[in-house]
């Protein structure tokens, strides 16, 4: 029974705070709970300044409701009891006479200044800080997005910490705006402590006088007090909870608290403490100037510069003499070209064609050369790790070398000998991601980023920090190589699956279930048709990790005569869980649906021949197709997702070569392949008209 009540507290808390808005209380409770309600404010005050992050404090908008509530409880707890009894306990007199000092003028000119700066600079502050920092955070929820798929795609992240990135994108989406929404609470209270202390002080007059009869001068003084000390009681927990509220919503992320921050960075910049010191030394030497308190300021000032300047200097000193090499001896010379081909072996190595090779230009070969920093080898091992994790392909060894024929920005990625995708970068630079809607231009130099084709900017390393302020997602040039090269070889990794990899990947099944491919493999399901359904899997981005599904699945369909088309679907319904993964985000999938008359038409356009089965399509019913399609992928745009047609099975296959010859990037899924746990949003409808020509033929009519 405790348990449950201590587990129910903050709920039980706030039903009594509603019940003390019209249940009258004792002063010696009263008196109690306001000095909670100082500790309260004081304790929430501080964790806002020790926090780094403001989701560390992630219930501050909930809290803020209930602490303002729990605050006008007691205000109108402390008003019944000024208006009936004129003793609303020890701590508002207290209080009271402590701001008044036997001066009630005085009392009430500190108390409104209170309330005003708090009304006008504190909380008007948050109010529109809490709105731009909301802003900020939906505008670059996007570019965040991209980051995360690109650092995913380029095996910097796992699954799960791209998961755990996406899910702090979202709360802070959600926190920022909670908090556009808590400061008007905020605003609120201050303006409902001015209308409380009015009532408290007219209507206590009027009690005073008017009903008990006594001397307006005396009614006065002592409402005026108890006026003032019901007000300051409330106003400051009020004051410090809108300073926090301040606090948090003007926090960056950071990797300390707030002291240590403003340590940090003042002590940082030592000359502008000595510039400041002898300004204020100079100040002191001016005649009719306080003298003694500028001098003492100023020599404080610059003791403190000298010794940060003295104590920076040797740190630089002993980093530097850290990170002295002793140089490396001098390699021997290497053999000339043409002596080397003088071996006719060496001839024959020019014939040899590489999987994926990658060349740059001279000023990018830093990025590469371990020798000097360079950690795109160390990046490529863990892409290949993770690629390998999430597909169940392994990537052939990626070769590097030099290109003398390129710029020296240029890098170019080859498969199989051809040229696939090419790119530029500049090293001392940084590309910025624009958002959708920017808060601000940035200087930089215009470019598309190769990878994604997003638009974007090469920036100078110094407008860094006001790229990320304006929304931009900002990417350093390493990861713009890798993510290009990274999606390019995830695009082509079907090609890079041959006989000698089909073969090594079904050895490494036998290891664990040795019954099954004996039985299997060659027997019924043989190594070139094992080859192609693979890599029909891989072309459309279908994990090939549970091979022994796959090929139980694949000797069901070839013995029950399907051609390797109709076997590709019945391995990926066999995968659907798979499928539906990849592409389900949050329980939903949102997708594109095909009209019932459109597939139909489809279905009636399948012909077969000596090679199998095709699609036929006339031109009018596809450029329907194609221009429809182009107006609903906006909408995939908006919300950062990867595009999705759901189709029937029959159709599925077909369909999916054909619109992917106009639209790369779009997955065609059919409903046997999502699980029924999976809820479907269809974003749009394909029908067989074009919408165009629908209303021109209802105007018609």
């Amino acid at each position: 029974m405790l348990k449950r009540i201590l587990n129910n507290v903050i709920a039980l808390f706030v039903v009594v705070v509603v019940m003390f808005l019209f249940i009258p209380l004792n002063p010696a409770i009263l008196d109690i709970l306001l000095v909670v309600n100082i500790g309260l404010s004081i304790m929430i005050l501080m964790i806002t300044m020790n926090i780094s992050d403001a989701l560390e404090f992630s219930i501050f908008p909930s809290l803020l409701l209930i602490t303002t509530l729990f605050r006008l409880g007691m205000n109108v707890s402390s008003t019944r009891m000024i208006l009936t009894t004129g003793d609303p306990g020890i701590v508002i007199q207290n209080f009271g006479q402590l701001v008044t000092g036997g001066n009630v003028v005085v009392g009430f000119v500190i108390f409104f200044i209170i309330v005003l700066v708090q009304l006008i600079v504190i909380t008007k502050g948050a109010e529109r800080v809490s709105e731009v920092a909301a802003r900020f955070t939906l505008d670059a929820m996007p570019g965040k997005q991209m980051a995360i798929d690109a650092d995913l795609s380029s095996g910097l992240i796992d699954e799960q910490q791209a998961r755990a990135r996406r899910e702090k994108i979202q709360k802070e989406a959600d926190f920022y705006g909670a908090m556009d929404g808590a400061t008007k609470i905020v605003k609120g209270d201050s303006t409902m402590s001015i209308v409380i202390t009015i009532i408290n002080l007219v209507g206590g007059i009027i009690i005073g006088v008017v009903v008990n009869g006594g001397d307006i001068m005396d009614v006065m003084n002592n409402y005026c007090i108890l006026t003032i000390g019901d007000g300051l009681v409330s106003q400051i927990p009020s004051l410090m909870i809108s300073t926090a509220t301040g606090m948090i919503v003007t926090r960056s992320v950071s990797d300390g608290s707030l002291n240590t921050d403003v340590m940090g960075q003042f002590t940082a910049q030592p000359r502008a403490i000595m510039t400041t010191g002898v300004i204020l030394v100079i100040l002191a030497l001016i005649p009719g100037t306080p003298t003694v308190p500028l001098f003492v300021g100023g020599a404080a000032l610059l003791a403190g510069g000298f010794f940060l300047t003295r104590r920076m200097d040797a740190q630089r000193q002993a980093d530097v003499a850290a990170a002295q090499v002793p140089e490396a001896p001098p390699e021997a010379a290497a053999p000339s070209e043409s002596d080397y081909y003088k071996d006719i072996n060496n001839v024959y190595s020019l014939l040899s064609v590489e999987p994926v090779e990658m060349e740059f230009g001279y000023s990018l070969i830093p990025l590469v050369d371990e020798s000097h920093g360079g950690k795109l080898i160390s990046r490529i091992v863990i892409f290949r790790r993770q690629y390998a994790q999430d597909m169940g392909f392994v990537i052939p060894s990626i070769r590097l070398h030099d290109g003398s024929t390129l710029g020296t920005n240029q890098y170019s990625i080859r498969i199989k000998g051809e040229v696939v995708a090419e790119g530029e970068i500049l090293v001392d630079y940084y590309l910025a991601l624009e958002p959708p809607n920017p808060l601000g231009e940035i200087d930089g130099i215009e470019t598309i980023e190769p990878a994604y084709g997003i638009p974007s900017r090469w920036i100078l390393p110094e407008n860094k920090e006001m790229a990320e302020i304006y929304g931009y997602n900002v990417i350093d040039p390493l990861s713009v190589m890798l993510t290009h090269l990274a999606e390019t070889v995830k695009k082509h990794a079907y090609e890079l699956l041959n006989r000698a990899e089909t073969i090594r990947l079904v050895e490494n099944l036998k290891q664990s279930a040795p019954e099954l491919v004996e039985e299997i493999v060659p027997n019924i399901l043989p190594y070139a048709k094992l080859e192609k359904l693979l890599r029909n899997l891989l072309q459309e981005g279908v994990p090939i990790k549970d091979l022994g599904t796959i090929l139980e699945t694949a000797a069901e369909a070839v013995s029950q005569g399907r051609d390797m088309d109709m076997t590709t679907e019945q391995v990926r319904g066999a995968l659907a869980r798979t499928i539906t993964r990849r592409f389900c985000e949050d329980g939903q999938l949102r997708v594109i649906t095909l009209d019932a008359e459109v597939e139909k038409k489809i279905i009636s356009s399948l012909t077969r021949n000596e090679q199998g089965v095709y699609l036929a399509m006339g031109p009018d019913l596809m450029q329907t197709i194609i221009s429809q399609m182009a107006e609903h992928l906006k909408k995939f745009g908006d919300l950062a997702q990867t595009p999705v047609i759901l189709v029937s099975q029959v159709i599925r296959g077909y369909f999916s070569k054909m619109i992917t010859q106009f639209y790369p990037n779009v997955y065609v899924l059919s409903f046997n392949e999502i699980t029924s746990s999976v809820q479907i949003q269809a974003l749009g409808n394909i029908t067989a008209e074009a919408p165009l020509r629908a209303e021109r033929r209802a105007v018609g009519s």
